[in-house]
């Protein structure tokens, strides 16, 4: 299964997912995939609390979907700036 950045959108605030680069060494197979990269976005929105409560961590994460295999899983981020450097595509 692939995910089409055109019509591919975030389930949590309905935003367009955007296309950016995996960190170096992530461990993961392929590296490109597609975030939602709202600030206002609910998931992430709720991430900061729900981390420092379970693991005493100021973090939170992104909707992400691997565009290989349709599966999608939190992309942790350490700010709301963490990973932006990394989109390959912009509105």
């Amino acid at each position: 299964m692939t995910v089409d950045i055109t019509t591919a959108t975030c389930p949590h605030c309905n935003g367009q997912l955007k296309k950016f680069q995996m960190p170096d060494q992530g461990g993961w197979n392929n590296e490109i995939h597609y975030a939602c990269f709202n600030d206002d976005c609910p998931y992430f929105v709720r991430g900061w609390q729900w981390m420092l409560e379970k693991y005493e961590a100021k973090a939170s994460y992104r909707y992400r979907v691997d565009p290989k295999t349709g599966v999608a899983s939190p992309l942790p981020v350490w700010s709301k700036t963490a990973i932006l450097d990394r989109i390959v595509e912009t509105d």
